[in-house]
């Protein structure tokens, strides 16, 4: 799967899940998703999507915002899942 691959999903799931104020579609890999929006309730929703749709499951020291801060952190914390 290439980067822009598993950005796209990961931009479906916080269009679907992330309650966010700005388009997914819109946001660069960079752009701090909670400023854009995403409330705190809201990253666990994201998080279990994310969980279902790359096969993955975050282990506790993995919970924390800076991981789900930007879709560069997510697909980054995705490829330590995955061994890549």
């Amino acid at each position: 799967m290439t980067d822009s691959d598993r950005a796209a999903r990961i931009r479906r799931i916080l269009k679907d899940h992330g309650r966010l104020s700005a388009d997914a579609e819109g946001l660069t890999t960079e752009q701090d998703l909670y400023q854009a929006g995403m409330t705190s309730h809201a990253s666990v929703n994201v998080m279990l999507a994310l969980e279902g749709e790359f096969e993955v499951e975050f282990p506790d020291h993995m919970l924390k915002r800076n991981v789900f801060n930007t879709i560069s952190s997510i697909s980054a914390a995705i490829d330590d899942l995955n061994g890549n």
